[in-house]
Formats: C-alpha cells, structure tokens, sequence
C-alpha cells in the first residue's frame, strides 16, 4: 500500500460530534467567526449587561409582589428638581405591598409647584389614591428642610397628615421617622444661606447635562464636604435614646446608612434623585435598606413639559469620615 508523502499536507483534520460521527467544519463558517469575532465580542459585552440587569429587576418584582411589608420608608424627591426619579419612585411603590408608607422629608424640591412635571403630578396622584381609606393603607409625610410651609397644602394637595416627627410600636419595638436636617449644624445655623444655595443649585440643574451628572456630582461632595452622613447619624442616635425609641430613621443626607449605638439603631433611607435610589422595608425580619433596580432601559420622554398647578388636578389619580459602627453606606450615585 502506497503511503502519502511526508511532503503532502493532510489537510483539516475532522473533528467528532457529540455522536462520535465525524466531520469537517465548513470553511466559510470558519471565516465568519473569525472575520466577525470582533462585532460578536462587542454583541456579547453589550447585551450580557442588560440581561443581567433585566434579570436582576424581573427577580426584585417577583419578590416585592409577594411580600407585604408592615412599613416601607422613601425619602428626599425632590419633586421640581431636574435630578427626581418620580417616574421610578411611582414604578416602585405600585409593584410593592406595605400596610404603611413614611414619606421621609424634602418629597418637593421647593414651594414653586410650577416646575413640577407630569411625572411629578402622576406620583402625587398615586400618593393621593393610597390614602384613600378603601386601600387600608397608612400614609404618613414627614416634613423635610425643603417641605418647610407646605405642612397646610399637602394635607388638602394630597389627602395625607404631615408631621414634625411620626412614631409607631411595630414588632414590640420603638420606631421614630424624622427628617434629620434638625441635626444638619449648617442647615440650622445658615437658613438664608442654604436657601440661596438650592436656588442656585436648582439652576445649574437646567443647564445641565441631560444625565445631570455635575449636577449629582455636587451633591454628592456636598454630602461628603459637610460629613453629612456622620453628622445626622449621630445626632439622630442621640435623640433617640431621650425619646426611648429603639429604631430612628431620616432621610436629608441622601447617602443610605445604618449604624447602631448603645442598642439603638440609625438607618437613613438614602434618596431618589441619585442614579442610584434606595428605600427601607420593616417587617418581622428586621429592617433592611434596599437599591431599586430600574428596568434597564429607560423610555422616559426627555423633553417633560413643565405644567402649571391648575394644568393636572390633584385629585385625579392618574394610572468621608464615618464612625467604626457605620455597618452600610450605599454606592454613589
């Protein structure tokens, strides 16, 4: 029998499928990958993320919708900033089951309801339809800094009391929701300086990025500069032990945290302004500070039409320097 040459080339060796039948890839296959292996790299790094992100969402609804939770805490906003998530806050609170809802403070941005959008009303609408007592559901507004002279409008606006502080036994525990700004020493001290700078602030918003990014920037360095977060946990575990209740919550820093001190627990429900949002859940498990994941793409009409008060009735429900304790601080946003 003749034997091939050592000079002949033996050509693509086969290869074996799973049933041991063997074959030869196909030479245009072959260059295909190999020509589109890069745009295929660039297919898998951009939706692989979205999957796991679509993943991620799709699991937070599923477990939110079959849990009710005794409390749930939102806080900071902002309604008539350019920086809101109202869209995401209502997305939220309408896939979530709670007995009661503490809106945490500085829910608006300021007293002028004309920047307020479509967006922001749909949320206040929402709001209002909670409280309706069919739905059996607590709603409770905890003044914030920003609030400061809505107390008489939003109990007619939205239907719902608003206090200085709100306390409630859950669980044979003391829980007491206060904004926090009280302990906020430049916000107490420098009234009329703070309030030249939200305006200020509030402006560089328009002008902005349409991701507000500078705009979110310095507020977190705002946070960070005045060591904010250290500041209001402190004071408000201190304030706790003289009220005797074991659990206090505040909003204002917009960094989400928990501490705990001499048996008292501080938790801050973080903001809704931020790209990332956060909010608390009570229940017979504990407390716990979630991230809400957003669906991973974002449909929202960049151009939101500012509406005047009278446009959309109210009525209408329309479909860093932290302590050794500090257990949690949630990302930047």
């Amino acid at each position: 029998m003749d034997r091939p040459s050592q000079l002949e080339s033996p050509g693509p060796r086969p290869k074996a499928n799973h049933q041991g039948i063997k074959y030869k890839v196909p030479e245009p296959a072959k260059c295909f990958f190999i020509n589109h292996l890069s745009t295929l790299s660039l297919i898998y790094r951009k939706f692989m993320p979205l999957s796991s992100s679509f993943n991620a969402c799709l699991l937070q609804k599923m477990c939110m919708g079959k849990k009710c939770f005794d409390t749930v805490i939102i806080s900071d906003l902002h309604l008539g900033s350019e920086v809101s998530r109202a869209r995401d806050a209502l997305e939220f609170l309408q896939t979530v089951k709670f007995r009661r809802l503490v809106l945490l403070g500085d829910i608006f941005a300021d007293l002028n309801f004309r920047r307020l959008t479509k967006e922001h009303w749909k949320f206040l609408g929402y709001i209002r339809k909670l409280s309706n007592p069919k739905h059996e559901v607590e709603v409770v507004w905890v003044e914030g800094n920003h609030d400061h002279g809505l107390t008489e409008v939003m109990s007619h606006l939205v239907g719902i009391p608003v206090y200085q502080e709100y306390a409630w036994d859950y669980d044979g525990k003391r829980h007491l929701a206060i904004h926090g700004h009280q302990f906020d020493s430049f916000i107490v001290n420098n009234v009329l300086l703070s309030r030249v700078g939200q305006f200020i602030y509030l402006g560089l918003q328009k002008i902005d990025s349409k991701s507000k990014r500078f705009a979110r920037y310095l507020d977190r360095l705002n946070t960070r500069w005045l060591r904010l977060s250290a500041q209001v946990g402190q004071g408000a575990l201190s304030y706790a032990k003289t009220g005797k209740a074991e659990r206090i919550f505040c909003g204002h820093t917009h960094a989400p945290l928990q501490m705990e001190r001499d048996g008292v627990e501080y938790y801050n429900s973080g903001a809704w302004v931020n790209l990332r949002c956060s909010y608390i859940t009570v229940d017979k498990e504990g407390v716990t500070i979630h991230e809400y994941l957003p669906e991973p793409t974002d449909n929202r009409d960049t151009g939101e039409e500012r509406v005047a008060v009278a446009a959309e009735p109210p009525g209408v429900a329309f479909p860093a320097g932290l302590s050794a304790d500090a257990v949690y601080e949630g990302l930047p946003g």
